[in-house]
């Protein structure tokens, strides 16, 4: 027999702003039991010297985290100019210097080359696997790591203030994939000096913004039901690029137990028809029955087959 899972089903997003110095797994950990809920996921890593928006989903929400994780994201960091870390931020020893600090004028006229999609090597200390083993785990031995460049989309690059001649403020909208201590290197390096992360914050994820957020410290001082009421927002949150298709009853009916769905009449076409006219991705939409998710789904033809059921009655 199953064992029964510990907690009270809650089902929804909670918006963290994380603290520094805490894992994005501590974090969850600490959100799961402060609401003791009985299961719960976080929408995207972030460093432990990182602050902000860290998304986290309770109950069927998890089975949209993916979906939360491939939304683009903004963050605000500095670059502390002159010296390079063996981590790319402030945490790592220094292994280069450099006497050289960049001009207001260099460091504007070099940030256009890197929007759109580009090509970057992630951090030496970093999550991707080698051969089944961390990269961060091969690096902390002394071992040189070889990591392939990758593709990555940046959609804003921009100087916000400079401190002071070491120091400078940034902002960048990126997208899924993208290691802001990378982009402080190879910035750094295109100005013709070294370079590592001082602060990082994020500021967005997707749908999920600041304005929203809530910090450990003021959910700890919250009634648990109170903080359900006020801050959990609905599984769809991550799901706003995906388009909606209403069901019929008879419809949610055979999606939630794993049937697939077959739209043939002329009703049916019109209401695939505006389904295909919003989505430009793969077919996957978000299937309602009044108004609460049943499923995400792919359209196939006339056939709306079922990817992921989201138990909600």
């Amino acid at each position: 027999m199953a064992r029964k899972r510990k907690g009270t089903p809650i089902h929804g997003w909670v918006v963290l702003d994380k603290p520094e110095g805490m894992t994005s797994t501590q974090a969850l950990s600490k959100v799961r039991r402060l609401l003791n809920a009985e299961k719960a996921g976080h929408g995207g890593t972030l460093d432990p010297l990182a602050t902000g928006i860290l998304p986290i989903a309770l109950g069927e929400a998890t089975k949209t985290v993916s979906y939360a994780m491939d939304g683009a994201k903004t963050y605000r960091f500095s670059i502390r100019w002159g010296e390079r870390t063996s981590t790319d931020d402030r945490e790592g020893e220094v292994i280069a210097r450099s006497d050289h600090r960049p001009s207001t004028e260099a460091i504007r006229a070099a940030l256009p080359a890197f929007l759109g999609e580009i090509q970057q090597v992630p951090p030496q200390f970093c999550a991707i696997k080698i051969d089944g083993e961390r990269a961060y785990d091969i690096a902390r031995e002394g071992e040189a790591v070889d990591l392939a460049a990758r593709t990555v989309r940046i959609d804003r690059f921009e100087l916000v203030e400079e401190h002071d001649a070491d120091h400078a403020l940034f902002e960048v909208d990126c997208g899924k994939g993208t290691y802001v201590r990378s982009l402080a290197r190879d910035l750094s390096e295109a100005l013709g000096t070294v370079g590592h992360v001082g602060l990082l914050r994020r500021l967005r994820v997707g749908s999920f913004t600041l304005d929203r957020a809530i910090s450990l410290d003021e959910l700890a001082a919250m009634e648990q039901g109170a903080a359900v009421e006020r801050l959990l927002l609905p599984i769809e949150t991550a799901l706003d690029d995906i388009p909606a298709l209403a069901l019929t009853e008879a419809e949610a009916h055979r999606l939630r137990h794993g049937q697939t769905v077959a739209l043939l009449t002329r009703q049916d076409r019109e209401r695939l028809m505006a389904i295909q006219g919003a989505d430009g991705g793969d077919g996957t939409v978000i299937a309602l029955f009044g108004g609460t998710p049943v499923a995400l789904a792919r359209v196939e033809g006339a056939e709306v087959r079922p990817v992921r059921v989201l138990n909600l009655t």
